[in-house]
């Protein structure tokens, strides 16, 4: 077995892993917000599932850098893997390597595999969302001026810009709230351009192959 497989094997099984671990470290960030005057003991422990999730993220991608051909080549192309290494709460965006694998596919249209990335891509939303308002929610909710003071203005914040509607009846005025606004927006146009091409790639070649038959 060359290291290619070795590689593709290894990120096979560490997946579920890692899913559960960007769980984990979602949940402690959200204690940690959510609940401001937790106990000296449970705020180390939930420092410490924090520090040793995201320690499981670096691990794995040192491994698989190990593991790879050309490790520069890797670092180039696995550009998103660095970054969800680095932000474990951005985890869910590895839907747009899913979605450019799924593209590669043209030939072999299957309707399963574009539910899955719907789905995929449906619950990459409700996740960075959920993150998005919890960032904003722990800087607006003591800044002077500020128009989200409570985690439900955040989460109302959140929707109205991943969907890119932006009523601006709550918006950020810190300067990492309007960071996190930035990338939120990003996020939303490449979510729905997931979904859409998703599903325009699977009907038009569909059709083809209708009228070829």
């Amino acid at each position: 077995m060359d290291r290619q497989q070795r590689l593709r094997r290894w990120e096979q099984t560490a997946e579920p892993y890692l899913f559960v671990a960007s769980l984990l470290f979602l949940t402690s960030y959200a204690v940690r917000v959510l609940v401001p005057d937790l106990s000296p003991g449970w705020h180390a422990f939930w420092e410490i599932v924090t520090v040793a999730s995201w320690g499981l993220f670096l691990v794995e991608y040192l491994f698989r850098l190990l593991l790879s051909d050309d490790r520069r080549h890797f670092v180039r192309t696995r550009w998103l893997d660095l970054i969800v290494t680095a932000l474990p709460l951005l985890r869910p965006l590895r839907i747009v390597d899913m979605h450019e694998r799924m593209q590669r596919r043209r030939d072999h249209p299957r309707l399963g595999l574009e539910t899955r990335v719907m789905t995929y891509a449906g619950l990459t939303a409700l996740l960075l969302g959920f993150a998005a308002s919890l960032a904003v929610y722990h800087d607006e909710r003591t800044a002077p001026h500020a128009t989200i003071r409570t985690f439900g203005d955040a989460v109302w914040w959140a929707a109205s810009t991943l969907t890119t509607t932006g009523y601006g009846d709550a918006v950020p005025v810190t300067g990492r709230g309007r960071l996190v606004g930035t990338g939120l927006m990003f996020v939303g146009v490449a979510l729905v351009g997931a979904v859409v091409g998703s599903f325009s790639s699977w009907l038009m070649r569909r059709f083809r192959q209708e009228g070829e038959a």
